[in-house]
């Protein structure tokens, strides 16, 4: 392998240089058998996933369903080891104070819908230790986290109260601002970052063991939160904005801020978040289509396939349908700007699966997972690598959360 010293990558850097490839990496061919033996060597662990906001609405996660980006023929048929479910609470539930309630349904799903429904092969996890334990067992570690910081209505005492049923991270906010930290999806921003309200909440989600979560948060909020925490944090499904400018990819002065105490960046796979093109495509419709779609989900809620029907409706009647979708080669490019300008421990999998409406060719739903591993390898990522974005890393920073959190008892 060609070698490149530290100095150059520094330099590279400090030019604000986009290195194509990881440098000491070189392109290879490999065989099925490589493949299936690395990938199946990894904890292969993907810490988003939304299809309970189907199995809330009945949805059978254990029968095939190719309108879905999930279910379990395909998750065993991909080698996945553990699955951060989403506890996802739309904004909408917030007028009412309807958000616990909704919260406590969606936490049900994932306990009784899915692990209760299929024991042999789910095991409820909430530490690292689990999760090794459930792959150990030939079982997936079905795990939770809270999108939408709204979801404690403002109370720390709810959001013990979410620890105590399971849940391991929460979204400090959705598309929407709450009253203690402002969101990429809000152009006001209330609160300039995190009120002191949000820095309680996230030294009680340090005290508790609940990983801090910054997908969907404004840039202030952020550096605010990091600051903050005691413990690492993660984005659970975010990905690179030099790359794609979406505003809810992580820049890389972020991406590198966040390696430095240990966080991880979990690539989201939304075909606008992979490609500049699809990104700017979904931008010249967003004020059509935007409005469009959030109706058509009041109108399908409580439909298993509401969700999908109506992204799939509103991009038919703007005229996005056909734009073209991202591809597994730009998931990759997303590793390796990560790997290039933060290293191999900054970056992990969160896929967004059945939370978006476009997913990239030929990695697409939950059985296509050895797709990737073959492009990671093609690549000339070591095997050792690949169990590190896989699952390794996000091991680790749940370990040193759990850690952290034993610290402060």
């Amino acid at each position: 392998m060609i070698s490149f010293p530290r100095v150059f990558l520094a330099c590279a850097l400090a030019a604000g240089v986009v290195l194509a490839q990881p440098p000491g990496r070189q392109k290879r061919t490999v065989s099925d058998a490589e493949v299936m033996r690395v990938h199946n060597s990894a904890i292969l662990i993907d810490t988003h996933n939304d299809v309970t906001s189907a199995t809330v609405a009945g949805l059978d996660i254990g029968k095939p369903n190719t309108g879905h980006h999930t279910d379990l023929p395909r998750m065993k048929k991909g080698g996945m080891g553990g699955q951060f479910f989403a506890v996802y609470v739309a904004a909408s539930y917030v007028d009412g104070n309807r958000s616990a309630h909704r919260t406590l349904d969606m936490i049900d799903t994932v306990r009784h819908d899915i692990v209760e429904k299929y024991p042999n092969d789910f095991l409820f996890a909430t530490t690292a230790a689990d999760i090794r334990r459930a792959h150990k067992m030939h079982k997936i570690a079905a795990l939770m986290g809270i999108e939408g910081g709204h979801a404690i209505e403002d109370s720390p005492r709810i959001l013990r109260d979410y620890y105590d049923l399971g849940v391991r991270y929460m979204t400090l906010t959705h598309a929407n601002s709450n009253h203690w930290a402002d969101s990429s999806g809000d152009a006001n921003k209330p609160n300039n970052g995190l009120s002191p309200l949000g820095k309680e909440i996230v030294h009680e989600m340090n005290r508790l063991g609940m990983i801090v979560d910054i997908s969907h948060v404004s840039d202030k909020t952020f550096f605010d939160a990091l600051e903050t925490s005691q413990a690492p944090i993660f984005a659970s499904h975010s990905s690179c904005r030099a790359i794609s400018p979406a505003p809810r990819n992580m820049t890389d002065e972020m991406i590198q801020a966040l390696a430095k105490k240990g966080g991880v960046i979990q690539i989201n796979f939304a075909c606008d978040f992979l490609n500049p093109d699809v990104f700017k495509a979904d931008e010249a419709a967003s004020a059509k289509m935007v409005p469009l779609r959030d109706e058509l989900m009041k109108k399908y809620a409580g439909e298993p396939d509401g969700i999908q029907r109506a992204m799939r409706e509103a991009r038919e009647a703007v005229g996005t349908a056909n734009t073209p979708r991202a591809t597994l080669a730009d998931v990759v490019k997303h590793i390796d700007h990560v790997v290039a300008i933060a290293g191999v421990d900054a970056v992990g999998l969160g896929s967004d699966f059945d939370g978006i409406d476009c997913a990239p060719v030929d990695l697409d739903s939950v059985d296509k997972w050895p797709n990737l591993t073959r492009a990671l390898l093609e690549e000339g990522y070591t095997a050792a690598e690949i169990r590190k974005i896989y699952g390794g890393n996000t091991l680790r920073l749940m370990e040193a959360v759990e850690r952290a959190a034993q610290k402060s008892k």
